[in-house]
């Protein structure tokens, strides 16, 4: 794809990732509209990149916000590309979560996702070429212990991303699905952080993965992972999911520990008292 030649519609703008995206489609011509849920921080991406950069406060989530998302992309000129990067993350075991954070989870991560796919694709099916990217993860490959969520939402992503791809496969439109590993982004809470450090994980730069993000698109790839031995992993979980078990086994007792509450100090005392 010519990103020079490009009309880009951004969701997840106002993160790291976002943001790191946003200055490589920039510097490879693209015009981009970028769309998020702070207004301050969106107006400084349009103020950092003038001329390049228009924006939209949005809740993906509310239909209304969708169909505004929709609008803008009519009156661009020649909108092409679709980059979903919204996404939310939760880090702690699958049984103390609330139902409310399950439900805002999926609903942002993957069910947004989807609607406001399908709402541009007539739009995207005008285009000469054109293209969706769908930003996953590496977890969308590998259950991980912590995250159970967060990887039912990357595994429905992935496997959306296939599917559709197939379906247009005789359109102009491509498909590419992103798996970035774990990334240095204010999305990790203070025990990821240090969960990661303990168990000596790997994690890149927003940069560098915006930079992959740009190569993948100007040379058509459909699906990328990003790192080692992050896609060796994902390949022996397909294949030979009982050695990733395995080794997972061995990480649980650091993945409870982290991913288990403190029980604040004034509940202990509270609880002696009775």
């Amino acid at each position: 794809m010519q990103l020079s030649a490009s009309r880009v519609i951004l969701t997840g703008a106002t993160g790291g990732m976002g943001q790191a995206m946003v200055a490589e489609l920039c510097a490879a011509g693209a015009q981009v509209l970028v769309v998020g849920r702070q207004d301050k921080a969106l107006q400084a991406l349009v103020a950092r990149f003038d001329g390049q950069v228009s924006c939209l406060q949005a809740d993906l989530r509310n239909a209304a916000d969708r169909a505004r998302v929709v609008q803008e992309a009519q009156l661009m000129d020649g909108f092409n590309l679709l980059i979903n990067a919204a996404g939310i993350n939760h880090f702690g075991l699958f049984e103390a979560m609330q139902d409310s954070a399950i439900e805002d989870l999926i609903q942002t991560n993957l069910i947004a996702t989807l609607q406001l796919t399908r709402a541009l694709l007539p739009l995207l099916r005008a285009q000469p070429q054109s293209g969706v990217v769908n930003i996953g993860s590496t977890f969308g490959s590998i259950g991980y212990p912590g995250f159970s969520v967060y990887c039912a939402s990357k595994f429905a992503l992935r496997g959306f991303s296939e599917a559709l791809r197939r379906e247009l496969a005789d359109t102009r439109v491509g498909v590419l699905y992103m798996s970035p590993r774990a990334t240095r982004t204010d999305m990790n809470s203070a025990a990821v952080e240090a969960m990661n450090a303990e168990l000596q994980v790997n994690m890149d730069s927003p940069e560098l993965v915006a930079a992959q993000l740009v190569k993948a698109l100007e040379t058509d790839l459909r699906e990328v992972h990003l790192g080692f031995p992050e896609r060796l992993l994902v390949r022996l979980n397909g294949l030979l999911p009982r050695l990733i078990d395995k080794a997972l086994r061995r990480q649980l007792p650091t993945i409870q520990h982290y991913a288990t509450p403190a029980i604040p100090a004034s509940t202990l005392s509270t609880a002696k008292d009775h």
